[in-house]
C-alpha cells in the first residue's frame, strides 16, 4: 500500500517544533541578559512566554513559512527566517499592546529576543535541512525504478537527484526504445529493457516506478497494468504540463474528472479565510474612519463643488466581474465629460489608463489634498466589506480601459482588486507606462504572501502621511 505524504503543514512539524524551541530559548536568554536570574521569576514575563507557542503555530500554518523549505538556498532561507520571526514578534507585540502591558516590558528584552530568534532559527534550519538532504540522498528507503527512453534518461536521473527530498533510492533504469541493458546514464545502470521489464520488477526490490516518455512514444499500458497487479506504485509524468511557464500545478477533482490545474499562484482555504478575516477587520475599521472623515471633508467638498459627496463608478473586478466602486468626490461634477477633451494630454502610453499633470478637473484645494493623502480612497472600505475588493490587490480598471486589454494585461485581473497595491507604493505618480503597472501587479500575484501584504499596507500608511498619494 502506498503511503500518501502530507502536502500541508504537518509534513514540516519538525521545523515547527524547532522554531518553537528557538523562540522560547531566545526569549529566556533575552530575559537573562537584561534582568539576570531574578528576571525569570517575573510573572508577566512568564505568562508572555506562553504566547510564543500559539504564535509560532499560527504564523507557521497560515503564513506558509515552511513552503518549499527544503529547496530554499542560504539567502532565501535567511529572508524566510527574518520574515517568519518578524511576524511572530509583531504578533507578540500586538497582543501585549492590546493587553495594555507594554509599559512593563523592556525594549531590550524584545529586541534581543527577536535578534536571537533569527540567529537560532536560521542555524537550526540550515543544519536540519543539510541533515535531511544527506539522509534522503544516501539512505533512501523508497526503491524507485525509472522507466524512460535513452534520450531522456540522463536528464531524468539528474532532475530526480537534484530534487530528491522524498527519500527515493534510484535502483536503475528501464529503457524502452532500445536494448542497452548494462549501460549507465548519469551513473545509474540500465537494469532492463522493454522485453524483460516485467520480469525484473517482479524479482527485485522495487517500491515505485516513474514513467517519463516523450509524447510520440506510446504509454507502456501492459507494464503499468502489470505493476498494478504486482502492487507496485506507478507515477506518470503528464506530458508537457511541467514544461509550462506557470509555477503552480495542482492535481484535483473537478466535477467528476481528475484534472491538473495550471495557475499563476494558489491560496489554500486557510490562507483565503485569514485574508478575508483581515479584510473584514480592516473594512470595519476603515468604514468607521470613512464616516469620521466625511464629517470634516464632506461639507468642504459640497461647498467647493455642489453635488454628491461620494462618487460611484462601474469598475472591473476579479476575472471580469463588474462592481460599483465608492470614493470621496475629488473632481468637479463634469469630470467624466471633460475627460474626452483631455485625452490628448494623457501621459500614459497607449491610453490604457488616464493620467495628466495638474488635472483641471480636480476640485481646487480640497480635491488635491484628499488625493495627495489618499483620503478619497477610504469609501472603498465599503467595497472591501462587501467582498468586491481586498485591502491589498491590483487597481480595478474602468470599463473603457478593460475593453482595450490584451491577453498579457489580463493577468492583473486574476486577483481581487485592492485599495492599495504594488503600483500604488512603487511611485505611481511617476509611472506613465502601463506595461510597468502590469509587471508590478503580476509580480504581486505570483509572489503573494501575507508578509508582502503587510509590507504594502505599511508603505501605504507612510505615503498617506507624507502626502505621496495620487497627483
Amino acid at each position: 500500500m502506498y503511503r500518501k505524504f502530507s502536502s500541508g503543514w504537518m509534513k514540516h512539524c519538525d521545523f515547527i517544533l524547532f522554531d518553537i524551541v528557538c523562540a522560547e530559548l531566545s526569549y529566556l536568554l533575552a530575559i537573562l541578559i537584561r534582568n539576570g536570574m531574578g528576571g525569570i521569576e517575573y510573572g508577566i514575563y512568564q505568562n508572555a512566554a506562553l504566547l510564543l507557542l500559539p504564535l509560532e503555530f499560527i504564523v507557521g500554518i497560515f503564513f506558509s513559512s515552511y513552503k518549499n523549505i527544503l529547496r530554499r538556498g542560504y539567502l532565501k532561507e535567511l529572508k524566510a527566517v527574518f520574515f517568519h520571526t518578524s511576524e511572530v514578534w509583531a504578533g507578540f507585540l500586538m497582543i501585549i499592546y492590546l493587553l495594555r502591558i507594554t509599559q512593563k516590558f523592556s525594549r531590550t528584552v524584545f529586541l534581543v529576543a527577536w535578534t536571537l530568534h533569527i540567529v537560532f532559527s536560521y542555524m537550526v534550519r540550515v543544519f536540519w535541512k543539510g541533515f535531511l538532504k544527506k539522509k534522503f540522498q544516501e539512505n533512501g528507503n523508497r526503491a524507485l525504478v525509472i522507466v524512460t527512453s535513452s534520450q531522456l534518461a540522463t536528464k531524468t536521473v539528474e532532475i530526480i537527484r537534484e530534487n530528491n527530498t522524498y527519500g527515493l533510492k534510484i535502483m536503475g533504469l528501464i529503457i524502452l526504445d532500445k536494448n542497452c541493458e548494462g549501460d549507465y546514464y548519469a551513473g545509474t545502470p540500465v537494469v532492463a529493457c522493454k522485453e524483460n521489464a516485467e520480469e525484473y520488477l517482479c524479482r527485485n526490490w522495487v517500491d515505485e516506478i516513474f514513467v517519463n516518455l516523450q509524447e510520440y512514444l506510446s504509454s507502456p499500458k501492459d507494464l503499468i497494468e502489470a505493476c498494478e497487479l504486482m502492487g507496485i506504485t506507478v507515477h506518470l509524468r503528464v506530458a508537457r504540463i511541467d514544461e509550462l511557464k506557470s509555477t503552480r500545478k495542482i492535481v484535483q477533482n473537478l466535477a467528476g474528472y481528475t484534472v491538473i490545474t495550471n495557475t499563476v499562484n494558489t491560496m489554500d482555504s486557510r490562507q483565503a479565510s485569514l485574508k478575508r478575516l483581515i479584510d473584514i477587520c480592516g473594512g470595519l475599521a476603515g468604514t468607521v474612519c470613512t464616516f469620521l472623515i466625511c464629517l470634516f471633508i464632506g461639507p468642504i467638498i459640497f461647498f467647493k463643488s455642489p453635488g454628491p459627496i461620494f462618487y460611484t463608478q462601474i469598475r472591473i473586478g476579479k476575472n471580469g466581474r463588474t462592481f460599483k466602486i465608492y470614493k470621496f468626490r475629488s473632481m468637479y461634477m463634469d469630470a467624466d465629460q471633460r475627460k474626452k477633451e483631455l485625452m490628448e494630454q494623457n501621459q500614459v502610453k497607449d491610453g490604457m489608463m488616464f493620467k495628466i499633470e495638474n488635472d483641471p478637473r480636480i476640485i481646487k484645494g480640497i480635491g488635491h489634498f484628499i488625493r495627495n493623502h489618499s483620503l478619497d480612497e477610504f469609501p472603498q472600505f465599503i467595497n472591501v466589506l462587501k467582498g468586491e475588493m481586498s485591502m491589498v490587490g491590483t487597481r480595478p480598471p474602468t470599463v473603457d480601459e478593460w475593453v482595450r486589454y490584451s491577453p498579457s494585461h489580463r493577468i492583473r485581473m486574476s486577483a481581487k482588486p485592492g485599495i492599495t497595491g504594488m503600483w500604488q507604493v512603487s511611485g505611481r505618480s511617476g509611472i506613465t507606462n502601463f506595461e510597468d503597472v502590469v509587471k508590478l501587479d503580476e509580480s504581486y500575484i505570483r509572489e503573494w504572501s501575507f508578509a508582502l501584504d503587510f509590507k504594502i499596507i505599511f508603505k501605504t500608511i507612510r505615503g498617506m502621511f507624507s502626502g505621496d498619494g495620487a497627483a
